[in-house]
């Protein structure tokens, strides 16, 4: 029974050569990045942001004057389209929900004991339903490392599925902490395992422990989401996350998801950016001026 997450992963054509991805992806940011580095990609980039706070110190109070930030920014730049959605912890998607004035903008939340994945399952389902009870719209969780590690893959998937089930109608991200895979085959694999486990997002990583997001993970998850896609029919979006805080960082994934999957991923409902910085980044740049608004 397990060999089907060996015959799944077999079946990929996605490069694993590590050389290979970087030079596809110089190729592609070398044709193509400094053309994509203009106001009108910086407003869409701005309306993928999962605006994030994550910290030990988050209190009901930060969380709420976080969530007003988002709420003021429809009055006070009504030109742009406001961020994706707002990202905290399980415990705040109640405040977030509450205090959210603003259309168009989702609860999502991190889960299943976020960002190291290590508990029982019942206990990351236990939070993941409870996120979603607060109002949560979106649920992310971390890959289990461990289990991918030990080649336990029927174990990964199993969980993925139970996580999802858990998140009922919210859409799952899994984390797949590429800093931690690092290599092109491990980042191929995991994509492929979540892929099939009923991912509704592919996200690179927490942005915790390892390195976050790199062209070559980005590029390499996004071949597994087209190859996904050709054999399916199923549209599944990608998340860049950990250390996106330039308009240039930004611009990079959106060059690499452009140009191997299309305008038709080109939405704030199939390409995110987890990020905390960037936001006042890109905003500094469409207005022309330094602003420190978030």
């Amino acid at each position: 029974m397990a060999d089907k997450y060996i015959d799944a992963i077999q079946a990929s054509n996605v490069t694993t050569n590590d050389e290979e991805v970087k030079m596809a992806v110089e190729k592609i940011l070398n044709e193509h990045l400094e053309e994509n580095m203009n106001a009108n990609v910086w407003e869409f980039l701005f309306n993928t942001i999962d605006l994030t706070t994550l910290k030990s110190t988050d209190s009901p109070v930060s969380v709420s004057n976080f969530v007003e930030r988002v709420n003021a920014f429809d009055e006070e730049f009504p030109q742009y389209k406001n961020v994706a959605a707002i990202c905290v912890y399980p415990n705040f998607a109640q405040v977030v929900s509450t205090v959210l004035d603003v259309s168009k903008v989702n609860v999502a939340c991190v889960s299943g004991c976020f960002p190291s994945s290590q508990s029982f399952i019942e206990v990351k389902v236990a939070e993941t339903a409870l996120a979603v009870d607060g109002g949560a719209d979106e649920i992310d969780i971390v890959l289990n490392l461990g289990n991918f590690f030990d080649g336990d893959y029927e174990e990964v998937c199993d969980e993925i599925i139970e996580l999802k089930s858990a998140a009922r109608d919210c859409r799952l991200k899994v984390i797949l902490e590429t800093g931690a895979l690092r290599t092109a085959e491990n980042i191929r694999n995991a994509s492929v395992l979540s892929l099939y486990s009923g991912a509704d997002f592919l996200k690179t990583s927490t942005g915790k422990e390892y390195p976050g997001a790199t062209p070559e993970a980005a590029y390499v998850m996004a071949q597994c989401i087209k190859e996904y896609y050709e054999k399916t029919g199923n549209m599944v979006g990608f998340k860049a996350s950990g250390g996106v805080a330039t308009t240039r960082d930004a611009v990079v994934y959106y060059t690499i998801i452009k140009e191997v999957l299309g305008e038709k991923w080109l939405t704030n409902e199939y390409f995110r950016l987890g990020a905390s910085r960037l936001a006042n980044n890109l905003l500094s740049d469409m207005v022309g001026k330094e602003v420190k608004f978030f």
